[in-house]
């Protein structure tokens, strides 16, 4: 419990850093994704395309031919499915305007029936044979281009292009006299080829929409354990730049509507001055996410109006300081009333604690009252109350995908509100309070904090090989993204 609210901003970290999300004009939250990390998104993109699409039934396609002496034969594909689709090769880039996938080398297999009906003046009966086919189709490309563009706050999709080339079809027919009539249905490759590149235009186009509607059902809140909601509502229009893409959103951290706490207004910031500001040891991470300290002051500024910045610290490190006895020498009047008896200590916050991002550190300041109650008979006895101010600074890092760090105390002051068992020594209280501090409370939190937090993991996917820096009033976090089934097997 002392420790409770020094981590409290690494645990807003958290929910943060899972926020993938930049901005080109204003916002508290903006990420850029990289070249490398729109190919993941690519990669992930084409592993659902590839099963998504599957099985794709294309239209009945007939088609009759006339042959000297024997006649006309009408020929029908019927019951055609392309059965699966395997990429070879897929790229990404981002142009002016949104962004173009493109696939090489596709190839897929498919399915179908077969029948033909021939006839004569001179055949007593009409002549007809069926059976099923088998087709491989080779060297697809496949080419689709679309935008992103803010829609009252949410990401809008929409395809601007959509085109599939096949290069090769070949048809392999089964049953009846299949060897006989290879060449007629040899006829078929151009209509089934066109039959196949616009059913996965098709496809893809509808895929497209669906998406779009994702994204415009997503939420543009996320609640933070019942007390606050992080706006994620989109800030102007995406960038697309140097191959990569940047997003902003609000980023403002407000109350839910049982609590009224005042909205901060948009910070305009140059992220082009954040970027040059910043070093990188790995530019080609696959996302980099900014964080401003004015959402982590929205934070506390939320937790405080919702009361949730006040603790009853019963437990400590050192318990001997929750007894008379251990103040015996401080307070010596403090064990004479009340001799061997327990203690805890009503911590309450009575304003914001103001947190400032400099260069590798975050600064912290807390102003608190201590309450000394007494436990004794039952009941809670407060004897005196002390004011305080607490300065220090915090070293987040990530290591092994946890969000760790350490903390260190720069000031401690304090001041005698009031007390019920006479005067009292300050000076002597706030040398024992400051060495406790010091020697034990934050040497137990930083312990804490040395084993990390494990990030948390989105839809299957968690941070890889991330890495957090602070620089002029920025948290900004580099990262790879990969499953988590992989990084947990690794």
């Amino acid at each position: 419990m002392a420790g409770s609210f020094f981590p409290f901003f690494f645990l807003s970290l958290i929910i943060f850093s899972s926020t993938y999300v930049k901005s080109n004009e204003e916002g508290y939250i903006s990420v850029d994704i990289s070249n490398k990390g729109l190919n993941f998104v690519k990669q992930f993109l084409v592993e659902i395309a590839e099963t998504s699409l599957v099985p794709l039934d294309l239209p009945k396609i007939k088609k009759s031919k006339h042959i000297p002496i024997i006649g006309t034969v009408h020929m029908v594909l019927s019951n055609i499915t392309i059965n699966n689709i395997h990429v070879i090769s897929s790229t990404v880039k981002t142009g002016d305007t949104g962004i173009v996938i493109s696939v090489s080398g596709a190839y897929a297999n498919m399915t179908m029936n077969w029948e033909y009906e021939y006839s004569n003046w001179w055949l007593p009966v009409p002549i007809t044979d069926n059976g099923e086919a088998s087709i491989q189709v080779e060297g697809m490309d496949i080419g689709i281009s679309f935008n992103l563009t803010n829609h009252q706050g949410s990401l809008m999709l929409s395809p601007l292009d959509c085109g599939c080339a096949v290069k090769d079809t070949f048809i392999k027919l089964d049953g009846g006299a299949s060897w006989l009539y290879q060449g007629l249905f040899d006829a078929f490759e151009g209509r089934l080829t066109s039959a196949v590149e616009s059913a996965i235009s098709k496809k893809l186009k509808e895929g497209i929409v669906k998406l779009d509607s994702l994204l415009q059902s997503l939420s543009k809140e996320i609640p933070i354990r019942n007390i606050a909601a992080l706006n994620v509502t989109f800030v102007g229009n995406p960038q697309f730049r140097d191959s990569s893409l940047t997003l902003s959103i609000n980023g403002l951290i407000s109350a839910k509507q049982a609590y009224a706490a005042p909205p901060y207004q948009h910070l305009l910031a140059s992220l082009e001055h954040l970027f040059a500001s910043v070093y990188l040891k790995d530019p080609a991470s696959m996302v980099t996410i900014s964080l401003h300290e004015k959402v982590l002051l929205s934070v506390s500024s939320v937790y405080y109006d919702a009361n949730k910045m006040h603790w009853i610290v019963d437990k400590v490190p050192e318990q001997s300081l929750l007894n008379t006895a251990g103040w015996r020498f401080i307070i010596p009047q403090l064990y004479r009333q009340y001799p061997n008896d327990d203690m805890n200590l009503n911590v309450s916050i009575y304003s914001p604690p103001h947190l400032k991002i400099k260069e590798h550190q975050i600064d912290l300041t807390v102003h608190a009252d201590v309450v000394l109650n007494v436990l004794n008979s039952g009941g809670v006895t407060p004897v005196a109350c002390f004011s305080t101010a607490v300065s220090g600074s915090a070293s987040p890092w990530i290591s092994n995908n946890n969000l760790g760090g350490s903390i260190g105390l720069d000031e401690f002051s304090l001041s005698l509100k009031w007390s019920k068992i006479g005067k009292l020594h300050v000076n002597l209280v706030r040398v024992l309070m400051s060495t406790a501090l010091r020697t034990v409370i934050l040497p137990y939190i930083n312990l804490k904090l040395s084993r990390g937090y494990p990030l948390p993991t989105f839809h299957g996917y968690m941070l890889q090989n991330a890495e957090i820096l602070c620089s002029d009033s920025w948290i900004k976090v580099c990262s790879d993204v990969a499953p988590a089934e992989q990084l947990s097997i690794s």
